[in-house]
């Protein structure tokens, strides 16, 4: 039964277009997600990326919570192995103190960059994986604090920010079922061990303190337009950027073009769409019956969509057609 429908975004940069106006289109379209019922705003690092403007993701979350007023904000996720516990719980603190009640962390393990970016963000690349113990870590700085602790998040203690697991494979599903966390996987653009992960997380969950029972929520592409023609359309600057993304040669947000076999080679799109291929493109139609296949299908708590539109009309457009469709199917689940 879906519970709760969310957004997740990018910050993408279109050709012709700079950071500001990504990061001006990011409070826009939260602005939009709040006004069509999406439960939850999320934002993701990435580094290095010349379309991607949400580098410094706690930043960009304060401006999109300053701009909103009651759609939770958050981040899907924040890359751990490339800051120390202490330094996000004092962010995602700050954040909670300023914004009580709406602000979410979602964790990942891996860098979201390349091995050059990762070096320059000073990442101890060392052989053990440190993982587990930097999440117990920062839940603890989150938590009430002991008398005697020598270590304390000011602002963060006591702010019980929700902590999140996020994860494409198998290992963070087995994490959040450990440690009794809330777990997202990126289905968006890993979709191979969704079903996998669903069953391990679910079946192995232990209740904690943070959650008595299993929450799981799962990721979507999504491109709505009037007809199933101009989505596919639409959708093509996107699967442009990944391909280009997958071959070495990242950029910003291209244009939309007719025809992607002049642009993208067939075994590479054969790749993008196996990668991209828990999504929904088309109409109103279209992707009110495709997304409800996939809700029906995994059986989520919770459905996060995300989609790169060039055209940042196109995208709001979009994302309030997404939100009217799943709307629908949240009522047919019978948890309106």
């Amino acid at each position: 039964m879906l519970n709760h429908f969310s957004l997740l975004d990018l910050s993408p940069i279109p050709e012709g277009g700079t950071a500001a106006v990504a990061l001006h289109n990011t409070l826009e379209l939260a602005r939009l997600a709040e006004a069509n019922g999406y439960h939850r705003f999320w934002l993701a690092e990435h580094h290095n990326m010349p379309g991607i403007a949400s580098a410094a993701t706690s930043v960009v979350i304060g401006h999109v919570a300053s701009g909103t007023k009651t759609i939770r904000v958050g981040a899907g996720g924040i890359m751990l192995p490339n800051h120390a516990p202490l330094v996000i719980a004092e962010q995602f603190g700050t954040l909670a103190t300023l914004n009580p009640g709406r602000i979410d962390l979602g964790i990942g393990r891996a860098p979201g960059t390349d091995g050059e970016a990762a070096h320059a963000l000073r990442r101890h690349l060392a052989a053990n994986d440190s993982f587990p113990q930097d999440v117990v870590e920062l839940l603890l700085y989150f938590d009430d604090a002991p008398d005697n602790a020598k270590i304390r998040a000011i602002p963060g203690q006591g702010t019980h920010v929700p902590v999140w697991v996020l994860g494409s494979s198998l290992y963070g599903a087995q994490l959040a079922a450990h440690l009794g966390l809330p777990y997202a996987f990126a289905s968006h653009f890993a979709p191979a061990m969704l079903a996998q992960a669903i069953a391990i997380y679910r079946s192995t969950f232990r209740p904690s303190r943070w959650l008595e029972t299993p929450y799981f929520m799962m990721a979507a592409g999504v491109c709505a337009a009037e007809t199933d023609d101009e989505a596919l359309y639409l959708r093509s600057s996107q699967l442009l950027a990944f391909a280009r993304l997958r071959t070495g040669h990242p950029g910003k947000l291209p244009r939309p073009v007719e025809d992607l076999s002049t642009e993208i080679s067939a075994s590479v799109m054969a790749q993008v769409e196996q990668a991209l291929s828990c999504s929904a493109t088309g109409s109103l139609e279209t992707v009110r019956r495709d997304l409800g296949t996939l809700v029906a299908k995994y059986q989520p708590d919770e459905l996060i969509v995300t989609g790169m539109i060039h055209d940042h009309a196109a995208r709001l457009r979009s994302f309030a057609m997404s939100a009217e469709a799943l709307n629908d199917i949240q009522q047919t689940s019978g948890t309106a």
